[in-house]
């Protein structure tokens, strides 16, 4: 059930080109989305960001006429589990959940998405109310972007400055190819104000695209961190000429009769042929024990 309705605010939403909008922070967040071509959108209740879901519930006819899909998820790793849409679409997606508490339980979700990247703009708005009243955990989500290597934007409680934070949320994870964390205090998520309006975009694909024309694209292939930086550094250094020091160390060979110390790496298999050519290999690391085979 909402916690409050949104029957009569969600008209505004419809408003075009050079409109001033007027009204709290949760319903100009919901339209920067929808200003923004955004394809779907998901969430988990949790103070402060409740009300956005509340929201979106009583706006489904303009979602409906957009093409814009909504679902109320059942946990936070199910709504970060729907970005996963925008890695092989060009889908704008957004989903929202409470800070800390909400952020850890899609911590396992939010990694994979992050190390995998994003073809479409992914937006994660996390309602952060640390040092409030209306959450008891007195810890920041800061670590988890940090964690995962998103983007974290903290826009300050000003009307206009959060909707051109949610635009350019967006515009940033497409060039990035990264997801971006949009945190909401909760100041921002109840304070009034107005910014100037632009018309709602409706996304050039839709989740019903997506679904009735399934594509798979072969040619990208997601690598871990450590195999993509070992794949540029291999790139980087293709065609170069090697060092004398990599020369020296790279295969150093030697001939002649085995060594007659029972110490060295190089001796004869028995005493009867101790006077056979030798040829040795030395490992690319100096230090490594070189392999040694009879040439003759």
């Amino acid at each position: 059930m909402a916690e409050r309705s949104f029957a009569h605010e969600v008209r505004k939403l419809r408003m075009g080109e050079g409109g001033t909008f007027s009204g709290e922070g949760i319903l100009a967040v919901t339209k920067a989305l929808l200003q923004s071509g955004v394809a779907y959108v998901g969430g988990y209740q949790g103070a402060p960001i409740s009300h956005l879901m509340d929201v979106l519930g009583d706006a489904h006819e303009i979602l409906d006429e957009l093409g814009v899909y909504f679902e109320n998820n059942a946990s936070e790793a199910t709504a970060a589990a729907m970005l996963a849409a925008s890695v092989n679409y060009p889908l704008r997606g957004a989903v929202t959940f409470k800070s800390t508490v909400g952020t850890n339980v899609a911590s396992d979700a939010l990694a994979n998405l992050s190390s995998g990247g994003v073809t479409g703009g992914a937006l994660v708005i996390v309602g952060e109310d640390y040092g409030e009243g209306s959450s008891i955990m007195q810890e920041r989500s800061h670590a988890f972007a940090m964690k995962s290597q998103m983007w974290l934007l903290d826009p300050r409680p000003n009307i206009d400055a959060i909707v051109r934070a949610v635009e350019a949320g967006f515009e940033l994870s497409e060039a990035s190819s990264t997801p971006v964390m949009l945190q909401l205090r909760l100041r921002s998520c109840h304070l009034y104000g107005s910014f100037t309006a632009k018309d709602n975009v409706r996304p050039p694909v839709t989740v019903k695209d997506a679904v009735e024309n399934p594509t798979r694209r072969l040619d990208r292939i997601v690598l871990p961190p450590r195999a993509s930086s070992t794949r540029r550094r291999r790139s980087r250094t293709a065609g170069r000429p090697p060092s004398s020091t990599s020369l020296a160390t790279a295969s150093t060979r030697c001939s002649g009769p085995a060594p007659a110390t029972s110490g060295s790496s190089c001796r004869a298999a028995s005493t009867t042929r101790s006077t056979a050519p030798w040829s040795c290999s030395a490992s690319r690391t100096p230090t490594a024990t070189p392999r040694c085979r009879r040439t003759s």
